[in-house]
């Protein structure tokens, strides 16, 4: 057989490419990696303390999200979303999430609702304990989770790209505010009304929790800018404690 080392290195790279792409997801919701801005793979590799490759790896990864764009010769600019652009993503969402909820209530069996309870007490305690990067996880599983009961995969599909496109970036001050805590709280409450088999109080509250979402939007949007990356010793140590805490 062959040399079998090559297979524990491959797996300790791609370990270290999760790593950087936790940290560089992390920087972007604390708002130190600001849109519409360019960074190169070997100056975040130097703030992070790594080699640039998984760096690049890593923003690759991120382009296939729809959260960064390749810059020939430069490197990745981070994706804005303008506020015509935030409007039409929960317009859609809209349209298509309410009224499923609505149908999702009338057909979904209470056992199946029941076993989405833990991750919408895993989006109230993230929020709780400011872990940014779990409570947009653990979001976007409930929704998803629960938009699936419809059936409709493409309808999934759909929603999950809009989620990707309509990332919210800047959250620390918000969350620092405790403006995150009332939005979590609303998915026990959108849950516990289609248990009680309440259609319309479901697409209520989901109509109502989107508004309070888009809002949310507005205000990070309003956060004063982040520090920036390259060149920064202290975001670099930050950027690398989260790198190797992963």
């Amino acid at each position: 057989m062959g040399d079998l080392k090559q297979y524990g290195l491959v797996r300790a790279q791609e370990r270290l490419r999760d790593q950087v792409g936790h940290a560089l997801r992390a920087a972007l919701i604390a708002g130190e990696l600001r849109p519409g801005q360019v960074y190169s793979a070997p100056g975040l590799a130097a703030d992070l303390g790594v080699s640039a490759t998984p760096v690049r790896e890593a923003m690759l990864d991120l382009a296939r999200e729809g959260l960064v764009e390749p810059v020939r010769n430069k490197g990745f600019r981070i994706t804005e979303v303008s506020e015509r652009d935030l409007d039409q993503f929960t317009e859609l969402r809209t349209l298509i999430e309410v009224p499923t909820i609505g149908r999702v209530t009338r057909k979904a069996t209470k056992a199946e609702l029941e076993e989405l309870r833990p991750v919408a007490e895993e989006i109230v305690s993230r929020a709780r304990e400011h872990d940014l990067i779990g409570y947009l996880e653990a979001d976007r599983r409930f929704h998803l989770a629960l938009l699936a009961l419809s059936g409709n995969d493409r309808l999934v599909e759909t929603v999950g790209d809009l989620r990707k496109r309509s990332r919210l970036y800047g959250l620390t001050g918000l969350d620092e505010a405790g403006k995150l805590v009332s939005s979590a709280e609303e998915h026990l409450e959108l849950l516990d009304l289609m248990l009680a088999g309440d259609a319309q109080g479901a697409e209520d509250c989901m109509r109502r929790h989107l508004g309070h979402v888009r809002s949310l939007w507005a205000d990070a949007r309003d956060e004063p800018a982040g520090r920036p990356m390259a060149g920064q010793p202290t975001a670099g140590q930050s950027m690398a404690g989260q790198a190797t805490a992963v």
